[in-house]
């Protein structure tokens, strides 16, 4: 059967965050920090305003682009918050997640051969995104040593005649490094200078904890450049309701609207509704949960430092990204005999891409009483080795 299966489908590798949960849930008594997804519910009013509209027959298709009243609040809300000005006509796409927002943008910009820089350690899938649209991905390796931004130089070593855009997260996944606008603005002096385009996936923007998140697409000369991905998945604990959007000069949204009218149609209505509610009165709820993971980041990466478990202070997000050099353990070996050994669930940070090696990434978006614990048996499991 291996015969049928097209050549991009068998070069991308199977997640690898996938590995360690699937193995994470075959087994009792796991404390699994291994996907990032917040512990706790979707605020209630969120659910009714959903389940209510279900009730008075919200069951159908909406516009491609998603509902008007969304992107038109969506585009009130970006102003207000991040300096963006994108109109909800022609600018706009609700989509399936911010997963499927980044698949159309790269598909609608990318042709075979085009190189994809990817600021790396990343999540797992901007690399086989771009292995499927026809690119060739080129990883630039964010280090430690420059708290995981993107270092300018890094960044320009990769550019040749053939790259075509860069796609950065940040806050980020894994590190929970934030980029400033400084550093922003080194970023795009290359993306500018070279003629690229920069995919900006802003999913964490949300989870700022110190100072305020920057959007590149506000800086001068990048909002034609920009592609802007967010999403009510980490801050509004909406993961299983799958609605992001995708902002982007008329020309490119209109290309990736193609795309997302074959393959997706439009986002499931009851998601959009509940996201709408979010979006106008889940305000203090966000801010409540934002508040907890603060302080769970400040006991969590105090416990690990502790332990023999060096780990920067993540400035967003939700993840520590300890490096396990001290174990003497590679990092998917410290990965597998903690999960184990302790039953302890981390993700190993060469799956994420270069830069990840020696590191693992733990999710802190669990209670405090089960990090605790896990502290425990890690350090447990540093002493026995």
């Amino acid at each position: 059967m291996r015969n049928f299966l097209s050549a991009r489908a068998k070069a991308i590798p199977p997640s690898g965050i996938r590995k360690f949960f699937d193995l994470a849930v075959s087994m009792e008594g796991v404390i699994s920090l291994g996907v990032g997804e917040p512990d706790f519910p979707t605020p209630w009013h969120i659910c009714e305003a959903s389940i209510y509209s279900i009730e008075q027959g919200g069951t159908s298709y909406t516009s491609n682009r998603g509902l008007l009243p969304l992107r038109e609040a969506l585009s009130v809300w970006l102003r207000q918050h991040y300096n963006l000005s994108y109109s909800a006509d022609e600018e706009m796409i609700i989509t399936t997640g911010v997963s499927e927002g980044l698949d159309i943008a790269v598909r609608a910009i990318t042709d075979p051969g085009d190189e994809i820089i990817i600021a790396e350690p990343s999540y797992v899938s901007y690399s086989p995104c771009v292995t499927l649209a026809g690119g060739v991905p080129v990883p630039v390796q964010c280090r430690e040593k420059d708290h995981f931004r993107v270092n300018p130089d890094s960044l320009m070593e990769k550019v040749t005649s053939r790259s075509k855009a860069v796609i950065i997260n940040f806050p980020n996944n894994p590190t929970g490094a934030v980029m400033r606008k400084e550093h922003l603005s080194a970023i795009a002096d290359i993306i500018t200078d070279h003629d690229l385009l920069l995919i900006s996936d802003e999913v964490y923007s949300e989870l700022t904890y110190d100072g305020i998140h920057v959007s590149p697409a506000s800086l001068d000369g990048m909002w034609e450049r920009t592609i802007t991905l967010n999403g009510f998945s980490k801050a509004y604990a909406m993961t299983g309701w799958r609605i992001g959007y995708f902002c982007a000069p008329p020309e490119i949204c209109d290309a990736a609207l193609k795309i997302h009218q074959y393959v997706m149609l439009c986002a499931p209505v009851m998601g959009q509704v509940a996201a709408l509610e979010g979006l106008r009165r889940g305000e203090a709820e966000k801010d409540r949960m934002v508040q907890e993971y603060r302080v769970r980041r400040n006991v969590f990466v105090k416990g690990l430092n502790k332990i023999g478990l060096s780990c920067h202070l993540p400035e967003g997000a939700f993840y520590a990204f300890p490096s396990v050099e001290k174990s003497c353990l590679s990092d998917n070996e410290f990965a597998e005999r903690l999960l184990t050994e302790e039953h302890v669930a981390v993700v190993p940070g060469s799956v994420l891409g270069r830069g990840g090696e020696d590191h693992c990434r733990c999710a802190y978006a669990v209670s405090r009483e089960n990090l605790e614990e896990a502290l425990t048996r890690m350090e447990r499991f540093m002493h026995r080795i």
